[in-house]
């Protein structure tokens, strides 16, 4: 009973990390395309590492890492590897958390500093080509103008806004986007807590394991 549950716990460890790896992987890929293009610029200029890239970079290698040690832990039931993996999981999590609960104690202080941010950016349009790149692409992928709209700029909307005079400002649809999705933003922070628990105490019930079977056969 305890080597058939040995397997399957292992195996179930390592096809799960093993999926995370390969996400992992995608994510960094495409972090390295935005790099290499740069379509996206730089948004806010006191945050100059800030840029979609530079996210989706060390979000895909974090996962890649940590999948990674799940996989050959689990695989090579590797006590050691199993709990580096545990405890870069936990890290995670009590990050996560520690992050909701400042977004929501700051929250308010973090709309004054976005807002004033991406007025700066707005000041810089017509001299920063990076900033220019970084508005257009956001004025023409979410269909927005300006912060709260055409009035933002001063010297007429660029031609990435769209022609409608009504337009919605580019941080009031983001900010109306989020509100109206926020159930499903809660639904998938949550899925992604459990999932992370689960692993954690996988690796942990795998790392038991070991131990009562290394005692069962002697060693």
């Amino acid at each position: 009973m305890g080597m058939s549950s040995l397997k399957l716990l292992k195996y179930v460890l390592f096809f799960f990390n093993l999926l995370f790896w390969i996400c992992g992987c995608c994510i960094l890929g495409f972090g390295i395309y935005l790099l290499v293009h740069n379509n996206f610029g730089v948004l806010f200029h006191n945050l100059p590492s800030l840029t979609l890239g530079n996210v989706f970079v060390i979000v895909g290698s974090i996962i890649m890492v940590v999948a990674f040690l799940g996989c050959m832990g689990s695989i090579k039931e590797n006590k050691c590897l199993l709990m580096s993996f545990f405890i870069l999981l936990l890290i995670i999590l009590l990050a996560e958390v520690t992050l909701a609960i400042l977004l929501f104690v700051y929250e308010q202080k973090l709309n004054e500093y976005v807002a004033k941010g991406l007025t700066d950016s707005i000041h810089r349009y017509h001299s920063d080509n990076s900033t220019k790149a970084a508005w257009d692409s956001i004025q023409s992928f979410l269909r927005c103008c300006g912060i709260n709209g055409t009035s933002d700029w001063t010297s007429g909307p660029p031609a990435s806004c769209p022609s409608d005079p009504n337009v919605e400002g580019c941080y009031v649809k983001a900010r109306l986007w989020f509100h109206s999705n926020f159930l499903y933003i809660g639904i998938i922070t949550i899925c992604v807590c459990v999932i992370e628990v689960l692993g954690m105490s996988f690796a942990l019930t795998l790392n038991c394991q070991i131990d009562k079977t290394s005692q069962s056969i002697g060693l």
